[in-house]
């Protein structure tokens, strides 16, 4: 496994937030940016489906690892007691992560700035990087096959490409 410094070092909930305050002063510190005025309705509506999301998304993925008595702190998948596969599982590996980047969503169209929301992807990105696949490798050396197979019938994110460990 590739030992990076940063794999699986900092909480996925310190990232958001340090996200979102690099959202924040890039509104005060840009030019703005935003779409003509009759874009507003559509980006009100879609933001809160991105708050309702991203508040149940994570709410789901902490329930299923409650009821199997496992644990949530994702730095250290290899205190896992059991591979939850059921429920918002079936849908996505990372369904807490998923609700992360729509958090991100919402904050960047409340802040009617294009620029935030370029750091979606790069959050993406990093959480893939140092986050996501340091975890896979430590859940398959865990659980093996069960995971791999997992891997193969789920997909990381969200309908996006499945990414085996």
């Amino acid at each position: 496994m590739n030992d990076h410094f940063l794999n699986t070092r900092v909480p996925p909930l310190a990232l958001v937030i340090i996200a979102a305050l690099i959202m924040w002063l890039t509104k005060l510190a840009l030019p703005p940016l935003w779409f003509p005025q009759h874009f507003d309705a559509v980006a009100n509506v879609n933001k809160f489906a991105a708050i309702a999301l991203g508040l149940l998304t994570p709410l789901l993925g902490v329930i299923q690892f409650r009821r199997a008595q496992t644990t949530v702190d994702p730095r250290s998948p290899e205190k896992s007691a059991s591979l939850v596969t059921g429920g918002i599982y079936r849908f996505s590996r990372n369904p807490m992560y998923v609700g992360f980047v729509l958090w991100l969503l919402a904050l960047s169209l409340q802040l009617e700035q294009l620029w935030s929301m370029a750091l979606i992807p790069i959050f993406v990105g990093y959480m893939n990087r140092f986050q996501i696949k340091p975890e896979e490798q430590m859940l398959a050396a865990h659980f093996g096959n069960d995971y791999l197979d997992y891997c193969e019938r789920v997909p990381r994110w969200l309908g996006l490409s499945k990414g085996a460990a």
